[in-house]
């Protein structure tokens, strides 16, 4: 399992996927972490959504990772789209049949492949909590909000909680990613397929009816990146439900890949 991992780390950390995943989280922490001290005064609101977050509220202990949390359902998009097309790819390319010369054990390449894309992850998300901190805590002064709570016994602790929860969301975004590859066998189809329904056919479904959103999978790993709370249009899903739905989801999408994985033929 261990040198299935480490292959799979050689693969990651090409220029060209490697800089470019983290040019696009290092953008999107510093953007969502910049917007909420530069349009704090905005009558359309500083957060996601429309939400309005003042000064009270960033100068608590927790103002100081409202950005991180915020970023945490695009870096869990990021992750998708990298674990996706990583394992979609080796049927794409035939690679999976050259894999398995060297380590029949299908279950092994997998869990090596999972562990790798995991390390991956973390990696992003120790870079946008960097980042994303650094920006609140550069921005916070010219917006006027106090930083005197944020780095208190009660902010360490909320930076850890926000750690924590932003990397159950990114890892269960990574695995749905990964069940996505292996069901398709195409990283274009399971990209599309992922993204779209993120960002397109949940939104339209709450939209048109708001208790939706307590069940879609997405809603759910969204809302345990903000700690639970609201997250859309509707009163928003309480971080209990958010982890036992999301957890569900996930651990029955895996099952299932890891069962087509092991019994169906390598070829796309």
């Amino acid at each position: 399992m261990w040198n299935v991992a480490f292959a799979e780390l050689r693969k990651l950390r090409r220029p060209t996927l490697f800089f470019g995943t983290m040019g696009a989280v290092v953008f999107f922490s510093a953007l969502f972490s910049s917007l909420l001290f530069l349009l704090i005064d905005s009558p359309q609101g500083n957060s996601d959504r429309g939400r309005t977050l003042g000064r009270e509220v960033l100068g608590l202990a927790t103002g100081g990772v409202q950005g991180f949390s915020n970023v945490g359902g695009f870096l869990g998009i990021i992750a998708l789209c990298v674990f996706a097309a990583q394992t979609a790819q080796e049927y794409t390319y035939g690679t999976l049949r050259n894999l398995l010369v060297r380590q029949p054990g299908r279950l092994r390449i997998l869990l090596g492949k999972f562990v790798a894309m995991k390390l991956f992850a973390l990696l992003m998300i120790v870079l946008s909590a960097v980042v994303s901190i650094g920006a609140s805590v550069i921005l916070a002064p010219g917006a006027e909000v106090s930083t005197d709570l944020w780095f208190g016994a009660d902010g360490r602790h909320a930076i850890f909680t926000t750690f924590i929860n932003v990397t159950v969301s990114v890892i269960g975004f990574g695995t749905i990613g990964m069940v996505l590859g292996l069901l398709l066998r195409s990283p274009i189809s399971a990209i599309s397929f992922g993204v779209l329904w993120l960002l397109i056919v949940e939104n339209l479904l709450i939209a048109v009816k708001n208790s939706w959103e307590k069940w879609l999978p997405g809603a759910q790993l969204n809302a345990i990146a903000s700690g639970g709370g609201p997250t859309g249009r509707s009163v928003g899903i309480e971080y209990s439900q958010a982890l036992l739905v999301g957890g569900i989801y996930v651990a029955v999408g895996a099952a299932i890949a890891s069962f087509l994985f092991v019994r169906r033929d390598v070829a796309n």
